[in-house]
Order: C-alpha cells, then structure tokens, then sequence
C-alpha cells in the first residue's frame, strides 16, 4: 500500500529524457542525427559525446546564465521574450 504513491525527494530536479536534460539531449541528438543523414554514423557519434562532455562542463561552470545575458545584450528584445526588464537599446535609464 505505501508503494502506490511516487513522491519525489527532490523539486527542483530538471525534466529528463534518458538520463539526459532537455538541453543535453538536444545537444546529443543534432550531431548524431547529422552522422547518420551525412552517413558519418561514427563521427557524428563522437561529435555527440563531445558536445554533451562540454555542455556539461559548461553547465557547471554557470556559462548558461552568460549565455541568456549575452542574448539579452546582442539579439532583439523579442527573442527571450521577456517583458518585465527594459529593452536592451536603452542603455541609460532615468529613474
């Protein structure tokens, strides 16, 4: 009877696929389904674990939160689409 409920230990936890987050399978899956299209099965397979081993380390070092700024800073502000910070051509501000 108490086996009938999953209660998960841990909220914060990302969503996953495999053992992969959305992030990292995505980054497994377009070089190797490249490999395969390109008939390169083995290359793309390497370009694959390559990409996850530097996502990962990416993630850890906190480059992701680099990234959505340097898209804040670089790219038009529809983009992200967030609408409670102010547009980023407006670099002086009153207030």
């Amino acid at each position: 009877m108490a086996d009938t409920y999953l209660v998960p230990r841990r909220l914060d936890d990302p969503e996953l696929i495999g053992f992969w987050t959305i992030d990292e399978f995505a980054g497994l899956l377009v070089p190797f389904a490249w490999g395969i299209l390109a008939q390169h099965i083995i290359i793309g397979t390497g370009l694959s674990v390559m990409t996850w081993f530097a996502l990962r380390k990416a993630k850890a070092s906190g480059a992701g939160s680099k990234l959505v700024h340097a898209a804040y800073w670089y790219l038009p502000g529809s983009f992200l689409g967030l609408k409670s910070t102010p547009p980023s051509h407006c670099r002086l501000l009153a207030g």
